[in-house]
């Protein structure tokens, strides 16, 4: 380990631990996730902006890191990382490197050896807060101080440092895992290296082309779009309504994203725009800002869903998933009444996972059917969107 640590939260609350990642001070959301596994999609994914991340579960590091298992370029997106217990010594034939040396590598300031249960009851019990990791300065009063002065993550719009900056396709369908052929297997012997030589990313042919706007989206999702049938085309988040309707798609994709959804002011708008124009399908952040351009309200959960474990209840066809969650808002589905109904819910502790438009072919959940991590029982999602893209052929 490389030196003790710090975490300070806003109400005073102190934790000692030691350091795995990179020196420094990061300051963020602290908010809990329970998944299992998954670390690296975690770390990578872009709704993270803002937040330092504890896991619930107790050794993190074990199977390292690998490359094709991020969630999106340039690293992780989270401001810092917690666990209880760090394996420095990775056993996975896939691994490129320890998950410690990924975060040096990257700047993520990272702590271990704290009690993450207690931490996790203190969160839920007293709601996500924001707070400090530090390895430079060792002082909880100090560290206190610097965290009360920081404004939130509600103050920043923090969609706009993660989206894309260009427009780009999308060709990769789910990662399949294959046999290697015999021929890999015997220049493996000879000594050469091959990354993910059992695995192969499937294509598949396109019936319908989608524009998606990337407010933090995860590779995932265009890897399910893919696998559904859909010839797929990012752009960055503030791309004008006009200019995507000039591309004439057969449907749209809101993304998932970070942060307060009423900061993206731009995406309300441009979602306003195309409600009546083409088939949308709303993810997450997606869903929220759906709700928001309907003229609905979104509100803040005491400590958000973020995990790989919540059941929800489909309304449509009566059956329970379980789903992959990242959130901390959500949509009041009664400020949308009339306009969109109740298509899903969450069975841990009832708050809206999903809803239709009642005129138009449009539909969003607040779960994230495209896991990465997590189960996939929503993956069909992306075939019911294309399934109401074609039943509303012409639409406009």
């Amino acid at each position: 380990m490389s030196g003790k640590a710090l975490l300070v939260l806003s109400d005073g609350m102190v934790f000692e631990g030691n350091s795995f990642g990179c020196d420094g001070e990061a300051i963020g959301e602290v908010v809990f996730n329970t998944s299992m596994t998954g670390y690296q999609e975690i770390l990578t994914d872009p709704s993270y902006k803002g937040q330092i991340v504890t896991m619930t579960y107790s050794q993190i590091g074990n199977y390292g890191i690998i490359h094709n298992d991020r969630e999106s370029l340039h690293g992780p997106k989270v401001e810092g990382f917690i666990v209880k217990e760090y394996i420095d010594f990775p056993s996975n034939w896939r691994a490129a490197s320890s998950l410690g040396q990924y975060l040096k590598d990257h700047q993520i300031v990272s702590i271990e050896g704290i009690d993450t249960r207690a931490l996790t009851r203190h969160l839920r019990n007293h709601g996500a807060q924001m707070g400090i990791l530090s390895t430079s300065d060792l002082d909880p009063e100090n560290l206190l101080k610097k965290v009360r002065a920081h404004p939130g993550i509600s103050a920043f719009d923090l969609v706009k440092d993660v989206t894309t900056k260009e427009q780009y396709s999308w060709k990769e369908g789910v990662w399949k895992w294959q046999p290697a052929p015999a021929r890999v297997k015997s220049e493996k012997v000879k000594g050469k290296r091959y990354e993910d030589e059992n695995s192969s990313f499937i294509l598949r042919p396109s019936s319908f082309r989608v524009i998606v706007y990337d407010f933090g989206l995860k590779f995932n999702i265009l890897r399910n779009l893919v696998e559904a049938g859909f010839e797929v085309t990012v752009v960055p988040a503030q791309t004008p309504a006009e200019a995507v309707l000039e591309t004439a798609p057969d449907g749209i994709i809101l993304s998932n994203g970070p942060g307060d959804p009423e900061t993206v002011t731009y995406a309300i708008g441009n979602t306003k725009k195309l409600l009546r124009k083409k088939p949308i399908f709303g993810i997450c952040l997606g869903h929220q800002i759906l709700g928001l351009a309907m003229g609905g309200r979104t509100y803040k959960l005491k400590f958000g869903h973020h995990g790989g474990n919540h059941p929800v209840k489909d309304m449509v066809t009566g059956r329970v998933e379980i789903t992959s969650q990242n959130h901390n808002y959500c949509v009041d589905i009664e400020s949308v009444r009339g306009q969109a109904t109740l298509t899903h819910k969450n069975l841990y502790d009832g708050t809206e996972e999903g809803m239709q438009h009642v005129e138009f072919p449009v539909f969003s959940v607040q779960h994230h059917p495209e896991a990465g991590p997590g189960p996939n029982d929503s993956a069909h999602l992306f075939t019911r969107f294309r399934n109401m893209i074609n039943a509303n052929r012409g639409y406009s």
